[in-house]
């Protein structure tokens, strides 16, 4: 569910997502697919996906993979 969750986000980012937001969201989910994952929305073009973001994360979350499925849909 983590993955497809970050294939979705990623599909939805955009030029105007980014402009707008200007933040890097670093997730540490526990569980299921748990580890590290990243939203980039300030960086041209966006990104999203597992690892460590490619920029200084402004804010980081914990939670457990379950809880953040649930929090995205």
């Amino acid at each position: 569910p983590v993955a497809e969750t970050f294939r979705v986000i990623r599909g939805a980012i955009s030029e105007e997502y980014v402009r707008a937001t200007q933040g890097v969201f670093q997730f540490e989910l526990s569980g299921d697919e748990g580890g590290t994952w990243y939203i980039d929305l300030k960086t041209q073009g966006g990104s999203a996906g597992s690892g460590k973001p490619p920029v200084t994360a402004d804010v980081v979350m914990s939670m457990s993979s379950a809880d953040f499925v649930k929090m995205f849909t």
